[in-house]
């Protein structure tokens, strides 16, 4: 697994882990959907001078808007609104042990509909991860209705949007962000308002709310796609589902909250879990096609070793053509090694 990778996940899972408690205080009397709405507007903010500045391409556009439709829709669209209609009658207990499932759907779809391979450790790391999500949220009095298998809804459909993101290679990161943001936010913040009204809004708790989502879910999108282009959506969402870890750290170090011991078995189970997905890669002949696709890379890695004109060899990302090569080393189901396995 590239180390990049591993750190654009790590650095997305932090900053949307350090988000939750700050949008709590931030926004205190908001309504959550509507929240969402400018968490997600937000976003978009964050990376619209990267929109302004360098318009994607459009026969990039042309090749890889069905993917990005499924994402924007799935994840998006679909997605919130199921959310929002689980959680009217559905207790916060439930649904907070209800959302980890959207690590299961991803891992499922990764491996079933979209091919990736993922061997033991991969799965083994997938169950520990999700085993310490229910942990750390778990209350009393949970328990699984029809109203909350909407959120389990919303879950598959975040695990479609994930899988199907980590797969668009002719658009940036950035780029894909931006869609995002701009449908996710307009679809919650009119549900949020339509369904349950906006709360105590003010301009502050609105600008608040806009920075955070522009670090805690601008930033932090942007380099989810980043590694997932690089480990695969399963691998990259196993890392990304320590947020809520991140967010229980800050919230006892920063507001005070009361450590429990089951949240520190959790975070042992995560960590465990995030070491073995480390682990899971494996090796055998593997043929690579012609392909022309955008990503960060750099020139060390074996498979870009096209040269520039001016010299310039660190990380940057650009339009490139592979040429076709069969060749054996350890690999994960990056960008490059999408592969059937029999």
């Amino acid at each position: 697994m590239t180390r990049s990778g591993v750190r654009n996940c790590a650095l997305a899972a932090l900053l949307f882990g350090a988000s939750t408690p700050a949008a709590s205080v931030i926004a205190e009397d908001m309504k959550p959907l509507v929240l969402a709405g400018l968490l997600y507007l937000g976003a978009a903010l964050a990376v619209s001078p990267w929109w302004v500045s360098r318009r994607p391409d459009s026969g990039a556009l042309r090749r890889d808007w069905r993917p990005l439709l499924v994402a924007i829709v799935a994840g998006g669209a679909i997605g919130p609104a199921l959310l929002t209609a689980g959680l009217v009658h559905t207790p916060a207990a439930t649904a907070s042990l209800l959302l980890n499932m959207e690590l299961v759907a991803t891992v499922v779809l990764a491996a079933t509909l979209f091919r990736e391979h993922l061997g033991r450790n991969m799965i083994a790391a997938a169950v520990l991860v999700t085993v310490a999500g229910v942990l750390l949220v778990w209350e009393p009095g949970a328990a699984v209705s029809l109203d909350a298998l909407l959120i389990v809804g919303a879950c598959a459909f975040w695990g479609l949007d994930n899988s199907v993101t980590s797969r668009i290679d002719q658009i940036s990161p950035q780029h894909v962000t931006f869609l995002k943001g701009v449908v996710a936010g307009s679809v919650n913040l009119v549900l949020g308002l339509l369904i349950t009204g906006a709360g105590h809004v003010d301009g502050w708790s609105v600008i608040g709310a806009l920075i955070v989502g522009a670090f805690g879910y601008g930033a932090s999108i942007t380099l989810w796609v980043r590694g997932a282009q690089q480990l695969g959506a399963a691998r990259g969402q196993v890392i990304f589902a320590t947020a809520p870890f991140v967010g229980a750290i800050i919230s006892w170090a920063v507001l005070s909250d009361t450590v429990h011991a089951v949240q520190v078995v959790a975070m042992v189970l995560a960590a465990a879990g995030v070491a073995l997905s480390l682990r899971s890669s494996h090796v055998h002949d593997h043929r690579h096609m012609v392909m022309t696709h955008t990503h960060e890379h750099d020139h060390q890695d074996g498979h870009h070793n096209h040269a520039h004109a001016d010299g310039f060899s660190g990380r940057h990302s650009h339009m490139h053509e592979h040429r076709e090569v069969v060749h054996s080393h350890p690999h994960v189901p990056d960008l490059h090694h999408r592969h059937d396995h029999n």
